[in-house]
């Protein structure tokens, strides 16, 4: 009974080797038109996968938590597990996405294919922040019910939404030219790592008691979550996000 929360952690570990797969089989689509240059582009189904995927991983993660504390099975080796797995389905799936997408913004231009990979890797940064805020957190006794910086898998599923917001939002109000920006994606990968890295205090979703004045914060989280959802679809989670950094901003004190 005591592995099975540390088997669940491993679907997470093993749905984010998923994404990664997934996120690294994609084409990007270039058409050239006489002497002139011009494009066209479509997020490819599998980064959309990739995406999936990592929402499932979130799922899970969330999953063997509950698990371990119904089954009274938590552990030191849970914990350090748990920490890998998240290293690899939001910190290292989200940084390949993150790549692609750059690659796709360079595709676009005109001689993009032969840009040297080296502009790409900044992607990365993001795996690497990740790494370092999921060590950070397992030595840090103080972040039980709320955080230090964002936690990981909250920028995990934020980057994760990129591709499905591209493949079914891209032309409300043309967001997903921002998506496909490099300037864009350069800028948002150093500040989601800056919030995974700093000492913001951040809310955390657990419920330490059940009274109206301590949990009215995530009510109110779980009310926009609710809304964008209907109106906003997959952007509803770039809205979520905001909303979710702002609402710990403004009830930091009683957060710290």
């Amino acid at each position: 009974m005591k592995q099975i929360p540390n088997i669940i952690t491993l679907l997470n570990l093993f749905f984010g080797c998923l994404a990664v797969v997934f996120a690294l089989q994609t084409e990007s689509v270039i058409i050239y038109l006489n002497e002139d240059y011009n494009s066209s582009f479509n997020i490819p189904e599998k980064l959309t996968w990739a995406a999936i995927c990592i929402g499932i991983a979130a799922v899970v993660d969330f999953l063997d938590g509950f698990v371990a504390r119904w089954l009274h099975a938590s552990s030191e080796m849970g914990k350090q597990l748990d920490s890998l797995s998240d290293v690899v389905s939001f910190g290292v799936a989200p940084s390949v996405i993150l790549y692609q997408l750059l690659r796709f913004s360079f595709a676009r231009e005109e001689n993009g294919l032969e840009t040297s990979f080296t502009w790409l890797l900044p992607a990365f940064l993001l795996g690497c922040a990740a790494a370092y805020r999921l060590a950070k957190f397992n030595i840090d006794k103080s972040q039980q019910y709320n955080f230090k910086g964002v936690p990981t898998p909250a920028i995990g599923l934020l980057v994760a939404s990129f591709p499905l917001i591209l493949h079914y939002n891209a032309s409300f109000f043309g967001i997903g030219n921002l998506f496909i920006n490099k300037w864009f994606l350069y800028a948002l990968i150093l500040l989601l790592s800056w919030l995974m890295l700093s000492d913001i205090p951040i809310m955390g979703l657990k419920f330490s008691n059940y009274t109206l004045k301590d949990n009215f914060p995530k009510l109110v989280l779980a009310a926009i979550a609710i809304v964008a959802a209907i109106f906003l679809h997959w952007l509803a989670v770039p809205v979520i996000f905001i909303s979710y950094i702002l609402i710990s901003l403004f009830n930091k004190k009683s957060i710290a």
